[in-house]
């Protein structure tokens, strides 16, 4: 549904500009951006952190603090954002805006019931008699595709899965037909297939209600699926803007060139990726002149680009801001890396023995209840996983949240106890080792965590934080001391004149890169990585996936590589495990399980995944799975992954398939029907 020739856009944006003036200076955060949407329009505004898109959303919505000064103009329909009094905004609120944030655990009222919260502001605002709201509240969660709505109504945002609370956070801000609807990073914390559900979700609802969207996000595979206009920010500004096609096909700003190339591919595997140099601009920090020309390939030295901010030229629909727009091709020689060549496989009796094996590992959570907290049940978050890892090798482990995918790799580390099972770090059993002897072995054994906000120690110097695993086990003085920490901080990319700073100094991908150096510090021979570039941004996180590399090459160390970016796995990993509900379903090479995935689980999460391409938008192999990952208190008889599976047959649901090895391809599968079928074939 789109709107009729010559009608007036639902937003209007012209000359807005807003700027901070708590901290004692002006920090200009968006920098005279226009734009509008339409509707039945998606447009998708992109960048790194900092660039400006969330301020961009707030002010449209009204909901920045009286810190924020804002010159130009918003124009929602016929409110004018900028001068309009807190009840008129409350009303354009309710009535015309509706926004989905990027957290909707932060978004839902913990002690609130959902249908209470979807529906509240339809009732507050009239459109919704108190007597009819439960209905109403149940047929909206029934319309973005909630089992069981009646029932839902009345539960609380706790036991929703992350993708049921998203959806009803969709179905909180389409509510009474919305004429524009603001979504920022509305997929950023959701597994691949969770977010092929809720996008189908959010299209869906577009459809029917024919709203205007606004998509903030920095998943360029999501804005090729979804948009129709792309809006390119950076420091503040809107850099280049275009059709969606136009945009991926023949970019006209360097900076829009680099986002594209440092994006690793589902179908495209690179020796190297391709990263953008350095670190975005703080706003309050801005270089003179361009904001990108410290990182840009082409005005880095140019005194034009030094002394003068290229203002945004349009010509034929589309818009740049840069001084030598006619120069953007040369960088588009080989817009993507070249695929790297097959490397032979070992024989079997040249490989090195496994440095790391683990044999059935179980971890089993007891459910306790009652004022005598007696236990009534058991959480079987892993249950029987079996896989090892050699020396200089990357085995990926992939699946959906609640998996098992963390615990596994914390059981592994000696940090959460194993319930049964076998895990061999050299030939020596880790479960049995007293805390002396596992302390030992934990210094050939690393970790890395997905936060690098919540990893490190706010209150100490990155040295002294660096420092830290040496002086634990007593090795500071022997192994050279504060010499030895500059060395890490240069192996890692990171500045010796750094070591005095504190963690609330560098930016996110420079923290992951001091959680590196720390986890180096001890000169381990395995590294367990949990999600360790899934908070960075597309540009940052490509330095961090090259580094790793690069470690692993000089160093020869060995990785277990925990993710759900299945692009990223594929960029980095040479075998990949993926896991479902506590179990290994399916393993094999890379390349074998990506061309030719055999379990049907496998099927789905790699054909879900969104390909930065407009071209396949629409295309037929996509498997959206219904329903989410059942409860490891409460796992289905037979095979765990029936309930959801488009190959489900009746034996299915009584009998547990045997994890093993097929005939007609290296691949081992628990699957009674695995196949070398490919997701296009399963549509």
């Amino acid at each position: 549904m789109t709107s009729a020739p010559g009608a007036p856009p639902v937003l209007s944006v012209r000359n807005l500009s807003v700027t901070f003036t708590g901290s004692g200076r002006d920090v200009p955060a968006v920098r005279d951006i226009s734009f509008d949407v339409h509707a039945g329009e998606v447009l998708g505004i992109v960048g790194e952190s900092g660039s400006g898109k969330s301020v961009t959303s707030l002010a449209i919505t009204g909901l920045l603090p009286p810190t924020a000064r804002v010159s130009g103009s918003i124009r929602v329909g016929k409110v004018e954002v900028t001068t309009a009094d807190a009840e008129t905004l409350r009303h354009m609120r309710g009535r015309e805006v509706g926004m989905i944030f990027q957290d909707p655990t932060t978004t839902l009222n913990p002690v609130l019931p959902i249908g209470r919260q979807v529906i509240e502001g339809q009732v507050s605002h009239g459109f919704v008699a108190a007597s009819e709201a439960p209905a109403r509240a149940a047929a909206l969660l029934r319309e973005v595709d909630i089992p069981d709505p009646d029932a839902r109504i009345g539960q609380y945002p706790h036991q929703f899965s992350g993708g049921m609370r998203q959806r009803a956070v969709i179905a909180m801000a389409m509510a009474g037909q919305k004429r524009l609807i603001i979504a920022d990073e509305p997929t950023t914390a959701l597994d691949v297939t969770v977010q092929a559900q809720v996008l189908a979700v959010l299209a869906k609802r577009q459809a029917e209600t024919g709203a205007a969207v606004i998509l903030i996000t920095h998943d360029l595979g999501v804005v090729a699926e979804t948009a129709d206009r792309v809006a390119v920010m950076y420091g503040g500004r809107i850099v280049e803007t275009g059709t969606v096609r136009e945009i991926f096909a023949a970019p006209r700003h360097p900076y829009t060139v680099g986002l594209l190339q440092s994006l690793p591919r589902l179908d495209v595997v690179a020796d190297r990726l391709v990263p953008i140099p350095g670190q975005p601009p703080t706003p309050a920090r801005l270089p003179p002149g361009c904001a990108f020309r410290p990182r840009c390939p082409i005005g880095r030295d140019r005194p034009l680009c030094a002394a003068e901010d290229p203002a945004l030229h349009a010509e034929a629909g589309r818009a740049t801001a840069c001084h030598f727009p006619d120069e953007i091709p040369t960088l588009l020689g080989a817009p993507l890396p070249p695929r790297a060549a097959a490397t032979p496989k070992p024989a079997a009796a040249t490989l090195p023995a496994p440095l790391l094996e683990v044999e059935k590992l179980q971890v089993h959570f007891p459910i306790r209840t009652g004022l005598l907290r007696r236990q009534t049940g058991t959480v079987r978050a892993v249950d029987g996983v079996s896989l090892s890892v050699r020396p200089g090798e990357t085995l990926g482990l992939v699946g959906e949240s609640g998996c098992g995918k963390t615990t596994t790799g914390r059981a592994i580390m000696g940090l959460i106890r194993a319930t049964g099972g076998s895990i061999r770090f050299g030939g020596d059993e880790v479960t049995t080792m007293d805390p002396a002897a596992l302390r030992r072995t934990r210094r050939n054994m690393q970790y890395i965590f997905q936060d690098p906000y919540a990893s490190l120690n706010p209150i100490k110097t990155v040295g002294d934080i660096v420092a830290e695993p040496l002086r634990i086990h007593g090795l500071f003085e022997d192994a050279g001391g504060m010499k030895r920490v500059a060395e890490l901080f240069e192996l890692v990319g990171l500045s010796r004149t750094m070591l005095g700073r504190y963690p609330a100094e560098f930016s996110g991908g420079q923290k992951q890169r001091i959680g590196i150096a720390r986890a180096l510090a001890l000169a381990p021979k395995l590294l367990i990585l949990d999600e360790p570039v899934a908070a960075l941004d597309v540009s940052i996180q490509a330095q961090v996936v090259n580094l790793l590399q690069d470690l692993q090459k000089e160093l020869g160390l060995a990785y277990l590589f925990i993710a759900h970016d299945l692009s990223v796995v594929r960029h980095i990993c040479n075998r990949v495990a993926v896991m479902y509900l506590g179990r290994i379903v399916e393993q094999a090479d890379r390349d074998t399980l990506y061309e030719q995935p055999a379990h049907p689980y496998t099927q789905s999460l790699l054909s879900a995944v969104p390909v930065p391409d407009p071209a396949r938008r629409g295309h037929t192999g996509r498997i959206v799975l219904q329903g989410d990952i059942p409860s490891p208190a409460k796992p289905p008889s037979g095979c765990p992954f029936h309930p959801r599976c488009f190959r489900a047959e009746a034996r299915c649901s009584t009998e547990i398939p045997a994890f093993r090895d097929l005939a007609t391809q290296p691949t081992r599968a628990a699957c009674h029907f695995a196949a070398p079928r490919l997701p296009e074939q399963a549509a």
